[in-house]
């Protein structure tokens, strides 16, 4: 503004020009500024952030999504909170989140990375990765895991194998209680490993279990409120032993990833490939051998992409399976007729995937496990890839998105009663299934789950083919009604700590 003053005036000296000009340029100024006014009013409402902590002392750390849904009863499905300095647009209910995700999803389709992820993945990988990268490597990781069988009957007979090993493991409990998590982690994880690796692991193999835990611990710490603190504020680092261990974790795998992926290199033929790293393998001598720059197919790639198979293929689908075993011992009754119409629709003989649409009850109640379960409630945190005028309200293009998946799981718009166990939301009135548009557990548009149909069909078979072989009861001494719905606090919902008993269902020799 200055230096057109300076030019109006080594022009002229007449007072009138002068004046006119300068009231022009105010006016200017203010219509400008009016204009910034106006587009800012129009960005989501939310409550009044505090310096530096923004809306922290307002959200409860463990469980964030409660907070966020109460807010949302305010501020309506389109709001805003600031994580520390972080502004944060929250969609809540079924409209909103399905038309953003699904109607928007280039515009929400980008991933916010947190500081956590960036340390453990570097922008790598399947999940916390963007652009050529993350498109590259969800391409390939798609049509390798379908060719290795991934909804197919290919892996549906890996499913079966590894039902004989987890029956085996709650055989030796005969009856007595014992915790369900080992269990069900180890079994989810190695489906995972048999399409990777193209074996699956011992129960008792000693780098197996290490594996196992570290990629649940990981899931838990990630949601933990000492790791949200360092996301928001990152020198506090090296006072937070949690993202100390977090990493430490994160070596100790790759390095046993290192292990593995010698072993299969030794033995690697470029005319046969066994699993997943096979291919990957295969392509990244491809790649060197044509002496292709900026390629996907590195190290770095290769263990993001292998730590986001087994952390998500795991930990959501062993928690699901175990909310499902914990709902039926605390339900007889609802137990009683998924039993009596698989004894009714398949007998004795192995369930198959193919039954699923002769069992509406079972499969009601599967789906109503895996809502009432919620278990990635506040889904993985999306970002604006360009500015965007949503619902009428201006979101500027980098703003992290959190999706809130509970919120349209418990939308009271969309379900009869969505507090509580009721496998009638999938039925009609003859009992049959029914598809629900607002069952959204694997999250919907571009960022959607990519294992979402070998989920289903895990958690169909391991749920059926446990159910014909026990009953699942409570610990002896504790009530039924006392079995805690409470979830443990991390970055996924799984069922606290309990045990149940698994009595055998087979006729006495």
């Amino acid at each position: 503004m200055a230096l057109l003053l300076d030019d109006v005036f080594s022009l002229t000296t007449s007072p009138t020009i002068v004046l006119g000009t300068v009231f022009l340029l105010l006016l200017l100024y203010v219509v400008s500024r009016s204009f910034t006014s106006e587009l800012m009013s129009k960005e989501p409402p939310g409550p009044r952030p505090l310096p530096l902590l923004g809306n922290l002392l307002q959200l409860d750390l463990k469980r964030p999504y409660k907070t966020l849904c109460e807010l949302s009863e305010k501020y309506g499905s389109v709001f805003t909170v600031y994580l520390g300095t972080e502004k944060v647009v929250v969609l809540a209910g079924y409209k909103a989140v399905k038309e953003a995700l699904v109607g928007y999803a280039e515009e929400f389709g980008d991933r916010h990375i947190s500081r956590i992820f960036h340390d453990t993945h570097h922008g790598h990988g399947l999940v916390f990765a963007n652009g050529e990268s993350w498109k590259e490597m969800r391409r390939f990781a798609l049509s390798t895991m379908r060719d290795f069988g991934m909804g197919k009957r290919l892996v549906e007979n890996k499913i079966f194998e590894e039902c004989r090993f987890l029956m085996q493991m709650m055989e030796q409990h005969q009856g007595k209680p014992f915790d369900t998590a080992c269990p069900m982690n180890y079994a989810t994880y190695n489906i995972i490993s048999s399409i990777v690796y193209g074996s699956r692991f011992d129960y008792d193999d000693p780098q197996f279990q290490n594996l196992v835990r570290r990629a649940i611990e990981n899931v838990r710490l990630s949601g933990s409120a000492p790791i949200q603190v360092y996301n928001m504020f990152p020198r506090l680092g090296r006072w937070i032993k949690t993202q100390q261990l977090m990493l430490e974790n994160c070596e100790n795998t790759n390095n046993d990833f290192k292990d593995l992926i010698k072993q299969l290199k030794e033995t690697l033929s470029p005319h046969f490939s066994r699993g997943l790293v096979d291919c990957f393998l295969i392509r990244k001598q491809k790649e060197e051998d044509s002496l292709a720059v900026d390629t996907h197919y590195h190290e770095s790639n290769l263990f993001s992409t292998l730590n986001n198979l087994f952390a998500a293929g795991t930990d959501t689908t062993a928690s699901t399976l175990r909310w499902g075993l914990l709902l039926m011992a605390k339900y007889p009754h609802i137990q009683d007729q998924v039993q009596e119409e698989l004894s009714t629709v398949v007998g004795n003989r192995q369930v198959q995937i193919d039954d699923r649409k002769n069992l509406p009850y079972t499969d009601a109640v599967i789906h109503e496990t895996q809502r009432l379960a919620n278990v990635a409630p506040m889904a993985i945190p999306h970002k604006t890839s360009r500015d965007i005028t949503f619902q009428g309200y201006f979101i500027k293009q980098g703003t992290v998105v959190f999706p809130l998946l509970t919120s349209v799981l418990y939308d009271e718009s969309e379900w009869e009663s969505p507090h509580t166990f009721n496998p009638s939301h999938f039925l009609d009135k003859e009992g049959k299934f029914i598809r629900r548009d607002a069952f959204l557990p694997f999250s919907a548009g571009r960022r959607a789950c990519l294992g979402e149909s070998l989920a289903k069909m895990e958690l169909f078979l391991f749920f059926t083919t446990l159910l014909q072989r026990f009953r699942f009861t409570p610990a002896p001494g504790v009530a039924e009604d006392d079995l805690d719905l409470t979830p443990s606090v991390g970055f996924t919902l799984t069922p606290s700590r309990h045990e149940l008993c698994a009595i055998s269902r087979l006729p006495k020799r």
